[in-house]
C-alpha cells in the first residue's frame, strides 16, 4: 500500500481530533458566509462552537472571560419600573438585531427573549465556568411562567410562536441549570410530554404527531431533568415507568440503519445528528449496549470531512450543526481524548458539574 493509500485508509478508520479542533477554532474566530442568514441565532451557533471545543478537550483555546461577557450582553434586563406580570420573558435573545439603542439612561432595550437562546446562553456560561448564581435567576424563572400554556407546553417567546417539545426541553434545562423550578408547572409539563408518546413508542413534537428522534430526545431528557425518569432505568429490575419503555426501546432500536447510522424517522436516510438524538436517549435510559457501536462509528467516520468537521450525509460538506453532534456522538461512544457528555444537558459532564 502506498503512503497516500495508507493515509486515505486512516481517514476512514480514525477520528482526526487535531483537524476537528482546527475546524472548531476557525468557527470560533469567524463564521463562513453561509451563516449570515442565521444572524438571529448567534447564541445557538456559539453554543455549537464552544461546546465542540470543550468536548474536544480544547477549551483553553478560547478566552473564557471574554466569551462570558459576550454572552451576558445578550441578556434582557428587567427595569425597575417594569411590571413583573407584563408577559415579557427576561432571558436571553439570540442576536444583536434584537437589541435596540440605549435610552436616556444608557440602558439597552431588548426584544424577543427566546427560550432556545436562553438555554444556549446558560450552557455556554456553564462551559466557560461562569457562576450562574450571579444571574437574576428569580426574574428569569418567574417570567418564564408567562410562556407556559394551559396544556403544559411552552412558547419560545412572549409574543407567540410554536409550542412543542423543543421548548419544553429548553425550559426544563433552564430550570435545571439555574436550580430554580419556579418557572414551570412540572406536573403539567409531565402530562404534556406523556401525551406526545405515539402508538409506536416514540414521541412526536406535539400530541398526535409522528414519532421523531429529536422529539423523543426532548421528551426523555426533560423527564430525566425533572426527576421523573431515573438514571439507567433499563438496568433496574423494576421497569414500571410513566412511559411505555419496552415500546419506546423497540422504536429506538429500529432507527439504526444497515449502514450503521441512525435515522430520525422510519423510511428516512440516516443522518449524523441522530447519532446524538437517539444515542443520547439510549445513554439516559441505560440502553447503550443495544447499539451496534462499531457500525455506528463506521457511519460517523464516513461523514468525517478530510479538513475537519462532520457532514449530514457521507460525501457532503461539513456544517457546524452536524459537526457538533458528530463530536457529541463520538463522546457517547467514549472515543479516546474526548470529554464525557452529560446526555440530558448536551454539555460535558465537567461543565454540567461545575468542575
Amino acid at each position: 500500500m502506498s503512503s497516500s493509500e495508507e493515509a486515505s485508509s486512516m481517514e476512514t478508520t480514525t477520528i482526526d481530533k487535531d483537524l476537528h479542533v482546527t475546524f472548531a477554532q476557525m468557527m470560533y474566530h469567524l463564521l463562513p458566509n453561509p451563516y449570515e442568514s442565521q444572524e438571529i441565532n448567534h447564541l445557538t451557533l456559539a453554543y455549537f462552537v464552544i461546546s465542540s471545543l470543550d468536548i474536544l478537550n480544547s477549551l483553553h483555546l478560547v478566552e473564557k472571560e471574554a466569551v462570558a461577557n459576550w454572552v451576558l450582553s445578550f441578556q434582557v434586563q428587567r427595569g425597575t419600573t417594569n411590571d413583573p406580570n407584563n408577559g415579557q420573558f427576561y432571558g436571553f435573545h439570540g442576536s444583536k438585531t434584537s437589541q435596540f439603542p440605549p435610552d436616556e439612561n444608557g440602558v439597552f432595550h431588548h426584544n424577543n427573549s427566546h427560550l432556545a437562546s436562553t438555554y444556549c446562553a446558560l450552557a455556554i456560561l456553564k462551559i466557560v465556568g461562569y457562576d450562574l448564581s450571579s444571574l437574576d435567576s428569580e426574574s428569569m424563572s418567574s417570567s418564564m411562567k408567562n410562556l407556559q400554556q394551559p396544556d403544559g407546553s411552552f412558547m419560545p417567546i412572549h409574543i407567540g410562536g410554536e409550542t412543542d417539545l423543543r421548548f419544553v426541553y429548553c425550559a426544563a434545562a433552564i430550570c435545571f441549570m439555574l436550580d430554580n423550578w419556579n418557572g414551570m408547572d412540572k406536573e403539567k409539563v409531565k402530562d404534556y410530554i406523556l401525551n406526545c408518546q405515539s402508538y409506536d413508542g416514540g414521541f412526536g413534537l406535539v400530541p398526535g404527531a409522528e414519532s421523531h428522534g429529536g422529539a423523543t430526545y426532548c421528551a426523555i431528557a426533560s423527564l430525566r431533568l425533572m426527576g421523573y425518569v431515573e438514571d439507567n432505568v433499563l438496568s433496574s429490575c423494576n421497569l414500571s415507568s410513566l412511559i411505555d419503555l419496552p415500546l419506546l426501546l423497540d422504536w429506538i432500536l429500529q432507527r439504526q440503519g444497515t449502514d450503521g447510522g441512525f435515522q430520525g424517522r422510519p423510511n428516512k436516510s440516516t443522518d449524523t445528528c441522530y447519532a446524538f438524538w437517539i444515542g443520547g436517549v439510549l445513554r439516559i435510559l441505560g440502553g447503550c449496549n443495544f447499539v451496534d457501536n462499531k457500525a455506528l462509528r463506521g457511519f460517523l467516520l464516513s461523514c468525517q470531512y478530510k479538513y475537519g468537521g462532520f457532514s449530514k450525509f457521507p460525501g457532503d460538506f461539513p456544517d457546524l450543526y452536524h459537526s457538533y453532534y458528530g463530536f457529541a456522538a463520538f463522546s457517547l461512544l467514549e472515543e479516546s481524548g474526548l470529554k464525557s457528555l452529560c446526555s440530558e444537558l448536551g454539555i460535558t459532564n465537567m461543565a454540567a458539574n461545575g468542575v
